[in-house]
């Protein structure tokens, strides 16, 4: 009866939306909440679920296989595929959440992209921010979390940790490979990677 129920109050859901403008491609694989606030102009593909406390403005593209949760998601925004919107998840006007990321209790600025397989937590990005594949915040030490402060136009390379507490000033960059642990001052790049060592003509062991 439950499961009849719980059918029933998505068709209606969906059918409110579709009526206010939503576009939806397969209605039928797409989840809403009872509270959820849809603005004009948005896309929603296939099998996406819509936990409650979810708000998205206008002109927002939700692409396929993304969980969303209380978060507020602002106009001219991307999310998905396959992106995850963690509670306190705030997505300003023009950023982009792309297939393989998971933003927990963060506010992404202004035209900032996190486009790949990424894990963004407790952190604070300004305007123009570009993460790299493979960046993660390191937010939790085992017992208390911490904040990471990213400024104005950072561009962090693939596959770096960002090791909270910690504040990357405006127009910084972080090389590929990163582990920062420090503060990083505006217009400066920063880099932990070591040196590549080569051994000319080195012969695997054989067993």
């Amino acid at each position: 009866m439950k499961q009849l129920n719980s059918q029933i109050n998505q068709t209606k859901l969906r059918n409110q939306f579709i009526k206010s403008g939503v576009k939806m491609i397969g209605p039928e694989t797409i989840f809403f909440s009872k509270d959820t606030k849809i603005g004009k102009n948005v896309t929603i593909n296939p099998y996406v679920v819509i936990g409650p406390k979810v708000k998205i403005g206008n002109n927002v593209i939700i692409n396929s296989f993304s969980h969303l949760e209380d978060c507020k998601i602002n106009n001219q925004v991307e999310v998905g595929p396959y992106a995850r919107l963690r509670p306190g998840t705030v997505l300003e006007e023009g950023s982009k959440i792309g297939n393989f990321v998971e933003v927990k209790k963060s506010t992404v600025g202004k035209k900032s992209k996190i486009n790949h397989l990424s894990y963004i937590g407790d952190s604070e990005l300004g305007k123009g921010v570009n993460v790299g594949a493979g960046t993660i915040t390191c937010n939790y030490d085992g017992v208390n979390k911490s904040k990471t402060k990213i400024k104005d136009n950072v561009f962090i390379g693939s596959n770096s940790s960002l090791v909270a507490p910690i504040t990357l000033e405006e127009n910084s960059i972080v090389g590929a490979g990163s582990v920062i642990t420090k503060k990083v001052k505006k217009n400066s790049l920063v880099l932990t990677r070591v040196s590549q060592t080569e051994i000319k003509n080195y012969k695997r062991k054989k067993k």
